[in-house]
């Protein structure tokens, strides 16, 4: 092995990084609070669950006639997981891949920050056991169809969509989640999104730190 060629090896063996998990209800704020996050943080991007949704016509229909969006098999979390785990080999080459830094840059001594959004992040185990840090956006109900009904959506809501399907799932899954794990950070989306955003950078600035000041 050429020298250079060990350095470079060096170098990726030796990359810190930090894996955060930004979930919450519909609505909650979770998109807004993770590109907030990718924009602070350097060497930071975003994997975002949502961008996985299966075709619409392989997701199933409940016996109200309702699809069936929120659960993890309207999902392809294989291929999520592969991007996932492509990041976690080489988070330097995965950032200039995508464009997210310049082509020509070379390995820096800072943490790489993955940054993985969606709504059912914390129920999908084989991604729940890589968050270095998890924070849960929650609404109550009336602020949630709230919010919902004022988005458009496609495929559009049906009627009684919110209050036949999207919300007992919600009750469902987050009872799944907190099966799975308690290490999570509930965040009020209810509070102005200053407050919240600063909390959760300030948490996560800590945590890079700590990362940064160990040999």
């Amino acid at each position: 092995m050429s020298s250079s060629l060990r350095q470079v090896c060096s170098k990726l063996s030796q990359m810190k990084t930090l894996v955060v998990g930004v979930g919450g209800i519909t609505n909650g704020g979770k998109s807004t609070l993770a590109k907030f996050l990718h924009q602070k943080i350097h060497n930071s991007c975003i994997i975002a669950q949502d961008s996985y949704f299966k075709d619409d016509r392989l997701v199933p229909v409940d016996r109200n006639g309702f699809k069936q969006y929120d659960t993890l098999d309207a999902l392809h979390m294989d291929k999520m997981m592969i991007e996932v785990y492509s990041w976690r080999r080489d988070p330097h080459s995965f950032l200039k891949k995508r464009g997210l830094i310049p082509i020509d840059s070379s390995v820096d001594d800072e943490v790489y920050v993955l940054i993985v959004e969606g709504f059912l992040i914390f129920n999908y185990r084989p991604l729940n056991e890589l968050f270095d840090k998890r924070y849960f956006l929650e609404i109550p109900y009336e602020a949630c169809k709230k919010r919902r009904s004022s988005r458009v959506y496609s495929p559009p809501d049906p009627p009684g969509y919110f209050d036949g399907y999207v919300w007992p799932m919600y009750l469902r899954n987050r009872r799944e989640m907190e099966e799975i794990t308690s290490e999570i950070v509930y965040l009020d989306g209810l509070k102005p999104k200053e407050e919240v955003l600063g909390v959760v950078y300030e948490d996560i600035c800590q945590a890079r730190n700590r990362l940064q000041g160990q040999n």
